[in-house]
């Protein structure tokens, strides 16, 4: 499986641990392409061993080579379409993509995430690996051009509502160090069947009108932008609730957030009364991380799975929605967020995936 990114723990960074379940935009949310190795030894071994001797993806002789026609799709029961190949191996050397039934939507580019349903099925063996229909649809950046290539290409121009099946060659899919989790060997080609359910745009900022912060809660300014820092305005003197409290500044149309999705986001974090600790803008990028999955502290887990994509959340965390009585502290020692703190995020959801 593709091994996840480490996200550093970052002076109050709401990310709990240094190692996090979480993807880069475009990797599919699913075991299939994303369970991250853990951090044992044994596991650093095995990545050292497999990648010091990579296999070669097969090349196939012509005369081999099988024909998309050979891939057949029926729907026995409700969402759970069957895929079927007449002989296997079944085998390319280019992906190769049929449309089975054309759709109606909008065509998809190169800046849209498309969320899909699919089966994917082993073509040297014949056997389905997975399907995600009757689950929340996985979704695909198919601006990522190094993460299953043949994927996100084939899927590029597709209109919403088309059913495709695909064939992608182990060059084109996880590569010469194959997939050994999940049995897929260099010289695996890979067959799916999708569903295109929706594409939207991969957002670089959040844009509409911002509604004006309720009583109490702290005013807002976001410069016009990509990944800028917000500006956080804590009235003199005021005390901090003491429950979670949550608004939204401006209504993305996009998809709602779901728990287990892997967020890209906008964010800045301040202690209330006091100065931000930690920004997106500081790291340059948005920030990816796991939503509604005990991977981020409980206030964002709360606050944040139900909103749609295209949103912009203030928070107010109350310290035992935080970091609790142990609070965070930083490398040197020195606190980030004392135990006591309360703290305030503006969070811009730029894509859920």
């Amino acid at each position: 499986m593709v091994c996840c990114p480490v996200v550093p723990d970052l002076k109050g960074s709401p990310v709990r641990s240094t190692r996090v379940r979480l993807l880069a935009a475009g990797i599919l949310p699913l075991a299939l392409l994303t369970a991250c190795g853990d951090d044992s030894k044994d596991a650093k071994s095995s990545s050292k061993s497999s990648s010091a001797s990579p296999a070669s993806p097969l090349t196939v002789a012509p005369d081999k080579v099988a024909p998309i026609s050979d891939v057949s799709v029926s729907t026995p029961k409700p969402n759970a379409p069957a895929v079927k190949v007449a002989k296997a191996p079944f085998q390319v050397n280019k992906t190769t993509t049929k449309v089975l039934k054309p759709g109606s939507g909008k065509k998809t580019t190169a800046k849209d995430i498309a969320y899909v349903s699919y089966v994917a099925v082993n073509g040297t063996t014949g056997k389905t690996i997975e399907t995600t229909f009757g689950k929340p649809s996985a979704a695909f950046n198919l601006g990522d051009k190094k993460t299953f290539p043949g994927l996100t290409q084939a899927l590029k121009g597709q209109q919403v509502g088309s059913e495709i099946v695909v064939a992608v060659p182990p060059a084109e899919g996880f590569g010469p160090q194959g997939n050994p989790q999940m049995k897929i060997t260099a010289k695996d080609t890979m067959i799916f069947y999708l569903k295109v359910n929706d594409a939207t745009e991969l957002l670089s900022e959040v844009k509409g009108t911002q509604a004006k912060t309720d009583p109490g809660m702290p005013e807002v300014s976001v410069p016009a932008g990509p990944v800028k820092q917000a500006k956080i305005t804590v009235a003199k003197g005021s005390k901090p609730p003491t429950t979670l409290k949550s608004q939204v500044l401006i209504k993305g149309t996009g998809p709602k957030v779901i728990a287990g999705q892997q967020l890209l986001s906008n964010y800045t974090g301040q202690v209330w009364g006091g100065a931000v600790f930690d920004a997106a803008a500081k790291q340059g990028q948005p920030v990816p991380f796991q939503i509604g999955a005990g991977q981020v502290i409980a206030g964002w887990d709360k606050t944040l799975v139900g909103q749609t994509v295209g949103s912009r959340v203030l928070i107010v965390v109350p310290p035992a929605e935080g970091y609790g009585k142990t609070g965070k502290k930083n490398q040197d020692g020195s606190w980030a967020i004392k135990p006591t703190d309360t703290m305030v995020f503006v969070v811009d959801i730029l894509a859920a995936i």
